[in-house]
């Protein structure tokens, strides 16, 4: 039982320093760097904690389950964290076959900026617009363009930083 518990633990801690070390990467790419370093920080002591029990007890083989599928987890929890958390920009650009000046005026009406072009399709002229919004804004954004042309063609990129411009304030 206590093999078992061990591994248990070791598990557990694999899983939390694991999650951080993702959701670290992602806040430093994304220009966060003292959130990067305390999260680093802590994910660094979680893990010396972790390795030393296998270490110490190399011999117990479910140790080594616990802390393979503790990272296997932990992958996936961290990214779960980063789409919830949802901090960053992201361009959303919208390609529609004539339905873009309502894009754009319906996307301008509920607060965020909306640029308008015409571009050259395969076979016509498209409408275009782009917007850049807070990434937890982006489903409310693709949602509001598809109501309106659930045709349209639609990329989101995220961005490291962008200047002036209009911005949906307090939502």
């Amino acid at each position: 039982m206590e093999m078992f518990l061990g591994a248990l633990f070791i598990f557990c801690l694999r899983l939390i320093d694991v999650s951080m070390g993702t959701v670290r990467i992602l806040m430093a790419v994304r220009g966060r760097r003292l959130l990067a370093g305390v999260i680093g920080f802590l994910e660094v002591t979680i893990f010396l904690v972790a390795i030393s029990q296998v270490v110490t007890n190399i011999g117990n083989w479910w140790n080594v389950i616990g802390y393979a599928g503790g990272f296997a987890l932990g992958q996936i929890i961290g990214i779960t964290i980063d789409k919830k958390i949802a901090i960053g920009l992201a361009e959303v650009n919208i390609v529609s076959m004539g339905m873009g000046t309502q894009i754009a005026e319906a996307l301008r009406g509920d607060g965020y900026g909306a640029t308008e072009f015409l571009g050259a399709g395969h076979s016509s002229i498209v409408d275009m617009v782009r917007t850049v919004v807070r990434r937890k804004e982006v489903p409310s954004v693709v949602a509001r363009a598809t109501t309106l042309d659930d045709k349209a063609f639609i990329t989101v990129q995220e961005m490291q930083s962008a200047y002036r411009g209009r911005w949906r304030l307090g939502k």
